[in-house]
Formats: C-alpha cells, structure tokens, sequence
C-alpha cells in the first residue's frame, strides 16, 4: 500500500472539461448510475448552470498511475447549500449559534441531481479500499489545509457507504420513491396488484385524458428533435415558475441545446398532445441507462387534470415494462406517489465535519435522527394501496 501511494500522482481539476471523456468514462461507464458519466457533469458545467457565479466551485480529484487514470472523485466546492437536495440548514443554524464558520464546505454529488449512486470511480483492477483510502486522506487533508469545514458526499451508492464509514464518515438518511418492476408483462400486470378501489382511481385518471383524446409518445435518440429539446427548457422553465420561490430553476437554457449533441443517447422525452395539434401540451424528460430509469423534469403548457401522473408515472412505467427496465427512480418528494406503487426506500449522504464540536453533536444524534427516519418509512409503506400479499 505505500509503495502504491509513492507512485500515484494526484491533480486536482478546476472543470471537468480538464480530464478527457474517455480516460473519466473509463471509470464511469461500468456503473448504474449515468450521472457520474462525463458527458452529463460537462453539460451541468459547461452550460454555467453549475458555476462558481452559483456557488459551485469544480475541485474534482483525480489519481493517476504510470500516466492512466485510476481514480476520480467529482467534487465542488460550495459556498450555499442551493441545488444539493440534502437539507442541511439545521446544521448551518446551529454552526452559526457556535459561531462555526459552516461555509465553505465540499461536496461529492453531481449537482441538481438527487439521486442515489455517488461513489468515487475506481478502476476495476485496482484495490478500492487502498485508493479509497488515499484519496479520503487527500480530501481531508486538502479540506483542514484551505480551511474548509467539512467534507460531505451525497446521494452515495450503498455499497460504497459502508466503505466510507469504515473511513469514518457518519451517514444520514433521507426519504426517497423507487418503484421496482417485478417482471410485469404489461401495464395491466402492475394495475392488478393494486386494490380495487385505487387499480379503478388509475384507470379513470388515464380515461379521463384519452376521452379528451390527448395522446402520449415516447421519444428516444434519434426521435429527439432540437425543437423538443428547446421546448423541454421552455416546459422546465414554465414549472418552476409556478413555484416561485421554492422553484428549482438550476439548469440554463443551454444545457438543454446541448444535451442534444451530447446526451441524447440515454434522454427518453414522453411528449402529450391535443388532438389536431402537432406540438407538445406537455412532456416530461428522463434519462435511462441499464436497468434504470430517472425522472428529472416536466412542464406543461397549461393545466390538465391528470396530466403529470401520465407523463410522471404511468407512461414511464409503462415504458419500463416494455423495454425491460427493473428500477425507477421518479424524482424527489411527492407522497402521491405511494398510491401509485412507489416504495419508499432510504438514501444516504455522508458527512464529517473539521470542527470537533460540530463533529461531536452531529454523531451525538445523527443515528435517532435516522431512526425516526426509518420508522417514517415503514410507516409509508404501510400506506401503498397494494394486495397484502405483495
């Protein structure tokens, strides 16, 4: 192991575009998750939606060994908690009362994007504890060197959890929906599992669109023109706008033109229409890769009952079973999702903070804070209006 550490070379990046496609998809490509692939986190930084003018400051890590790339780690540094979907601020509150400085911290995630699969990239030939090792050492080094408080990564694999907390990070899990397919030969398969009552509810949501004759297509690749693409920024706009201040309105315009070039690939577009008209009323955007689907973004034009479960929910779930996808992730929050079969299940972030008074009260309470959380989910789960055999 120490002979390793003398011979690997560690750079510290200021823009993912500093590392090339292939030597970081040489890591990324073999893992579930597609938001840690280059092309993605490129679009995040490129088009400015995540820039230090946002409080997003690139610091990703990288090992390297004889000239190849055996170890990455997608870092930024943050001066706000803005975009990470981990709602840290009681702990900024109580750093404050301490008089702790809380900001600036770093964070391991692909901003905007909460969902569960970060981990450092790790060459499949090489140890992973050893290189985990070294590079928590060289975070931790980095973060009480440049006085940062804390180092935190969120939305981490499970797997890769339980190795950072042999490294002596402290979890903390939070609430989240997947629906698994159980191997559904059809839409109607799902819709029998549920009780009489709700299997109707989503038949008359999904025939109260049909009768006003409003039609669904799924878009992949090639089907993806630039115009659905800039319509979806246009959709994506319209959404948040409806929130006003709880909006989430991270991604630029730009990130949408350039997803065409450089995403398509793994972006399904499922686009409703009025009859007669030729554009979109409404479309949801996810992105898929293996056995996994993701929700991100929807908008409509205007307001149709039903609309976004469609487009949200049954189309995407009905796309899964067709082309064989197991797991879908829909998104965050939302309880109206139980009735529709999504479980809920936990996520971890994973957290160690420099000051030994913040580190001591966060380990204090973290593991009743996730008990409480724990409970909550079986709880809800109780609540998903499923056949008791299943």
């Amino acid at each position: 192991m120490n002979d390793l550490s003398s011979r690997i070379q560690i750079e510290w990046l200021n823009a993912i575009s500093g590392v090339s496609k292939e030597d970081w998809n040489s890591l990324a490509l073999s893992l579930d998750t597609p938001f840690l692939e280059w092309e993605w986190i490129f679009l995040i930084e490129n088009s400015n939606s995540a820039s230090p003018e946002y409080g997003w400051v690139p610091k990703h890590l990288l090992l390297w060994l004889d000239k190849r790339l055996v170890g990455a780690a997608l870092l930024y540094l943050k001066y706000n908690s803005s975009g990470e979907f981990v709602f840290d601020h009681i702990w900024w509150e109580l750093a404050e009362k301490m008089g702790v400085s809380y900001y600036p911290k770093l964070i391991g995630m692909t901003p905007f994007t909460p969902v569960s699969g970060y981990r450092f990239l790790i060459a499949p030939d090489m140890e992973e504890w050893v290189l985990t090792g070294i590079m928590t050492r060289e975070i931790d080094d980095f973060c009480e060197k440049n006085g940062i408080s804390s180092c935190n990564f969120n939305f981490a694999d499970k797997e890769w959890k339980a190795l950072m907390e042999k490294q002596g990070l402290s979890a903390w899990s939070h609430q989240n929906f997947i629906w698994v397919n159980p191997g559904y030969s059809s839409f109607d398969g799902y819709l029998q599992d549920f009780k009489t009552n709700q299997r109707k509810n989503i038949k008359k949501e999904r025939n109260h669109l049909k009768n006003q004759g409003i039609t669904v297509s799924c878009l992949t690749a090639g089907d993806i023109s630039i115009d659905y693409v800039r319509l979806m920024y246009e959709f994506y706009h319209r959404t948040n706008e409806n929130y006003g201040p709880w909006a989430c309105k991270y991604l630029t315009r730009e990130f949408f033109e350039q997803l065409y070039d450089t995403y398509r690939h793994r972006t399904l577009l499922i686009a409703a229409y009025e009859p007669g008209d030729d554009v979109p009323v409404g479309m949801s955007m996810l992105v898929y890769k293996g056995e996994w689907l993701f929700g991100r973004y929807w908008g409509c034009r205007k307001y149709i009952p039903y609309l976004h479960f469609e487009l949200c929910y049954y189309k995407p779930i009905e796309w899964s079973i067709s082309t064989g996808i197991k797991c879908y992730d829909p998104g965050m929050g939302g309880y109206h999702k139980l009735r529709r079969g999504f479980r809920v299940v936990s996520n971890y972030s994973l957290h160690r903070f420099y000051d030994y008074r913040l580190s001591w009260i966060f380990n204090m309470y973290i593991d009743e804070i996730n008990r409480m959380e724990q409970e909550q989910n079986e709880y809800l789960n109780c609540e998903v209006p499923v056949k008791k055999n299943k």
